[in-house]
């Protein structure tokens, strides 16, 4: 699946990934490839980008939004 975090005026990653990690007002949850279209508001927490052979991509979010649709994943921050 494609990933894409960015905020008004940075790109934080952009590129393929096997999973992300994030936190709702309902707890932690993981997107895997192909998940069903999704928008959610982000927790202040941790995000995590795993990709295959390269480490762990995280970021500390305050406020985030957070849309899944067609195997692609938007996280818009407000920073």
């Amino acid at each position: 699946m494609q990933v894409k975090i960015y905020a008004p005026f940075k790109v934080y990653f952009d590129g393929p990934a096997n999973s992300l990690s994030a936190s709702n007002e309902t707890g932690p949850f993981d997107i895997l490839p192909h998940h069903k279209n999704f928008m959610s508001l982000l927790q202040p927490g941790k995000l995590t980008v795993r990709q295959n052979g390269k480490p762990d991509f995280n970021l500390q979010v305050d406020t985030a939004i957070l849309h899944i649709r067609a195997n692609r994943v938007i996280v818009f921050l407000d920073v």
